[in-house]
């Protein structure tokens, strides 16, 4: 992969999350995770298509379910400024505690499900 050429913006592996949900993924990580909209491309019809987001360096793409394809979920695992506050964010938007924050060997860490059932595990490093 020596001549592997990426787009400037992207990483080589990104995750592409396909949910039933995608307008309330988008606003989730936005509002908890401070994501930046890259682009949204809606479907012909109007619905949520192919969204881009980014998360610091990465981007996150994602787009609702299709007949074709159906929702998978996923586990991420991100760093954030204050584990304890963005936790606390995540409940305020519809996620639901997998595990609440603690001190780890590896920094202050917890666990959420989004709406849509992905697992955000939030570590902040002390």
């Amino acid at each position: 992969m020596a001549d592997l050429k990426v787009p400037a913006g992207y990483n080589t592996v990104m995750p592409y999350l396909i949910v039933d949900d995608a307008a309330a993924l988008m606003q989730f990580l936005v509002t908890v995770f401070d994501a930046k909209l890259k682009m949204h491309h809606p479907n012909p019809d109007g619905s949520f298509g192919h969204a881009e987001v980014t998360i610091g360096e990465i981007c996150i793409m994602f787009s609702n379910t299709m007949s074709e394809w159906g929702a998978n979920t996923a586990g991420l695992f991100i760093y954030v400024d204050n584990a304890d506050e963005r936790y606390k964010l995540a409940l305020a938007n519809g996620a639901t505690s997998v595990m609440p924050p603690a001190d780890q060997d590896y920094g202050r860490s917890c666990g959420v499900k989004d709406s849509n059932g992905n697992t955000w595990w939030i570590t902040s490093v002390k």
